[in-house]
């Protein structure tokens, strides 16, 4: 088994480097002073060659081959599925601790799934491989464990808003291409999305499952019973594809196992980690992906209860987080900054 040798500074390698995410990840190991040794950036063969710039350091973009994990403690992984299922256990073989920010492992039950504010101590178990969550998954963990510890969740019913950021840096582009050539009366340009984003929704189009659910929306199922250590909770998910170029929202719909106050749920949540609480109800102000974008914490409000459900023990909330941020880049730094305290 691979583990992090304690010492004061690490090689580390992001794979994946020039993507939405992995652009953020370094950014990330730079401003939380991640202890850094020698940084080595991996990417697809039409990246290699490219510079980027890290602090005072100028780093060569290079490409996945046999020797590109030598000497690498730490792997901090987003470059998609199938590269991760290649590379990674190569990486790990290789003496390295892999974070994979794709959905390769996450269901693996000898890999950890981790959101570092909900279950860190998953991490003692890992082999080699720690998975990071799906980005919406991730941002209703933050805010459904504190409640779901002091009052069990049995019923959780989510609709996902999801921004164009949740498919790439190309997507991103793609979005803000197709309001141009649509506010210049011009046919929009589809060729990340099947459909046009600008100026449109529709349900998220990951791959449709046997049960009628898509990828997406059954991730957000199995990945928060593995999280919150709930195999029985029940979890429907109708997930969305919104023109909002970064950050998700959620509306979240949760029955309790005991009946649970607004007030109490407020008290919860204004001291779990991760959180931050954003309610002004005589202005109509509550979280916005716009306010969310570039922030840590997940933005939480509109607590209310459900006036559909007599007996008190259902409640309503309202979040927005940034995706590339929480969602993915930071979590997985948290999660290697977990590693290194606990080792």
């Amino acid at each position: 088994m691979s583990t992090l040798v304690k010492k004061s500074s690490y090689n580390v390698a992001v794979l994946g480097a020039t993507g939405a995410v992995g652009t953020e990840i370094l950014a990330l190991l730079q401003e939380r002073n991640f202890p850094v040794d020698r940084l080595t950036v991996l990417a697809s063969p039409r990246s290699a060659g490219q510079t980027l710039t890290w602090g005072d350091r100028t780093l060569t973009v290079e490409a996945l081959g046999p020797h590109a994990f030598d000497g690498i403690d730490l792997v901090l992984a987003s470059a998609g599925g199938s590269i991760s299922k290649e590379w990674l256990p190569q990486a790990v073989a290789a003496g390295a601790v892999a974070i994979d920010n794709s959905s390769a492992f996450r269901m693996a039950p000898d890999v950890p799934l981790v959101v570092p504010e909900v279950n860190s101590q998953h991490l003692a178990r890992h082999q080699g491989i720690v998975a990071n969550p799906n980005c919406t998954t991730i941002l209703l963990c933050v805010c459904l464990y504190p409640l779901h510890r002091v009052n069990p969740a049995r019923r959780v019913v989510v609709a996902t808003y999801q921004s164009a950021s949740g498919a790439g840096a190309r997507a991103m582009a793609e979005m803000e291409q197709q309001a141009r050539e649509m506010l210049a009366g011009e046919p929009p340009t589809t060729e990340i999305f099947p459909y046009p984003l600008a100026f449109n929704l529709f349900p998220h189009n990951s791959p449709m499952q046997a049960n009628g659910y898509c990828q997406e929306e059954m991730k957000m199922v199995n990945e928060t019973r593995k999280i919150c250590d709930a195999p029985t909770l029940r979890l429907t998910a109708t997930c969305v594809r919104v023109p909002v170029l970064r950050a998700h929202s959620e509306a979240v719909n949760v029955e309790f196992a005991q009946p649970i106050t607004p007030e109490a749920v407020r008290q919860i949540l204004a001291h779990a980690p991760g959180v931050k609480l954003v309610e002004d109800w005589q202005q109509n102000r509550f979280p916005m992906p716009l306010e969310a974008a570039g922030q840590d914490d997940v933005l939480v409000g509109r607590i209310r209860q459900d006036i559909s459900n007599p007996d008190g023990t259902g409640l309503e909330f309202w979040l927005s987080g940034d995706q590339i941020r929480k969602g993915a880049a930071l979590n997985a730094v948290q999660i290697a900054e977990t590693l290194i305290a606990l080792d």
